[in-house]
């Protein structure tokens, strides 16, 4: 049967999102996820223009494709080239998926667990009420929890800030108690200096992960902080191909990988990443602040890949003001969370069904996210 990619329409809805829709000239559908927060129009862009090259194109061909769009611009890699073929890889995937009516984990090998576990963001940005806010993600069947250490950090910073984030987190893992897990992301806010301090106060409270510690540009510095804690180091979210990963697992600072559907060239890349990770016994925890499409893919991959251990769910976090994931989503039971675990779905392709009426009514409105830009008291600028 003869298949070709017809249309690709482009959808920004909020809160921070970009929805992209593959038609094909059969009449099948694919959904993905191409965006950078806070850089949605610069993605939307990059779709477009990569759209002259997709148009006619058969979407079951989806390596052929994947390395066309890679390698055919001749400069590669990068957050915003990257997101944009994450996204067309997902709706090459799901339309395959829906074509042959199957679930994309089934696609690239089957799966290898009934249910995943998953954990979710408590406290913002700036961590505020994290004891009330762990309690309810612990009422609402997670697990686990994830949250920021700490808001602004100086290059060098005071001790009392140390054991006021230190007490912080301890305040939490009092009233969640032992067997509920707690990641603490310092976001890359925080340098070698105090990453240090900061992990000698924290690991008695025992965390599941530290995740970005150091900013990902500081490859050496992984090695150096794994030998001041037992707690898993965790990176990734800013590392976009199976090239940049390759330095962090060679180095063995690292325990946990996150590479983000939506932002490491989708299904087919992160794949490949993960199966690298496996061979350097890292774990696998797809990064996901994003919307139900993003969270569908990282589903199938964690379904599907032995090392996957735990998934971020973007439901109900701080970010998404003016609309959630399940407002987008026709089929929402899917990613109901039971006793810590999202069950595996037998949907065909991504296994998430869109509501299009919506995303078409919010796409009217659009968004203008940004992230935040923070100064340190003397006015320089700051991590966010």
């Amino acid at each position: 049967m003869e298949m070709k990619i017809k249309t690709i329409e482009l959808f920004k809805v909020a809160p921070r999102w970009l929805f992209l829709k593959i038609t094909t000239n059969n009449g099948i559908e694919g959904w993905g996820e191409p965006i950078v927060e806070g850089k949605a129009d610069t993605v939307a862009a990059t779709v477009k223009d990569l759209s002259e090259y997709l148009l006619g194109k058969d979407p079951r061909q989806i390596e052929d494709i994947w390395y066309g769009l890679y390698i055919g611009g001749f400069y590669r890699g990068g957050p915003i080239l990257m997101s944009a073929i994450a996204g067309i890889d997902q709706a090459l995937w799901d339309i395959k998926g829906k074509a042959l009516g199957v679930p994309v984990y089934e696609l690239i090998g089957g799966a290898v667990r009934n249910k995943m576990k998953m954990y979710s963001w408590v406290g913002g940005d700036k961590p505020a009420n994290v004891v009330a806010a762990a309690k309810t993600r612990v009422e609402q069947g997670y697990k686990a929890i994830k949250m920021n250490a700490c808001s602004e950090m100086e290059m060098l910073d005071t001790p009392k800030k140390i054991k006021q984030i230190a007490s912080a987190i301890q305040a939490v893992r009092d009233v969640v108690g032992d067997e509920i897990g707690i990641g603490i992301d310092f976001h890359g806010r925080v340098h070698k200096a105090m990453a240090k301090l900061l992990i000698e106060a924290l690991d008695p409270i025992k965390p599941m992960f530290y995740e970005e510690p150091v900013l990902s540009e500081y490859p050496e510095a992984f090695s150096a902080l794994s030998r001041y804690t037992s707690t898993p180091i965790a990176t990734g979210e800013r590392l976009y191909s199976r090239w940049e990963y390759k330095k962090f697992l060679e180095s063995s600072g690292v325990d946990i990988i996150q590479p983000d559907l939506s932002h490491a060239g989708g299904i087919t890349e992160v794949k490949k990443i993960a199966t690298m990770a496996e061979a350097y016994d890292v774990a696998l925890a797809p990064h996901c602040p994003l919307g139900p499409i993003s969270l569908a893919a990282a589903l199938n991959i964690d379904f599907n890949c032995i090392n996957a251990t735990i998934q971020e769910s973007s439901i109900g976090i701080h970010y998404n003001q003016g609309a959630d994931l399940l407002d987008y989503v026709a089929n929402p039971e899917i990613f109901e969370v039971t006793d810590g675990y999202i069950s595996r779905w037998k949907e065909p392709g991504l296994g998430v069904k869109i509501n299009e009426e919506k995303v078409r009514e919010m796409a009217e409105k659009g968004h203008n996210w940004k992230n935040p830009v923070w100064r340190n008291a003397d006015g320089s600028i700051t991590e966010w």
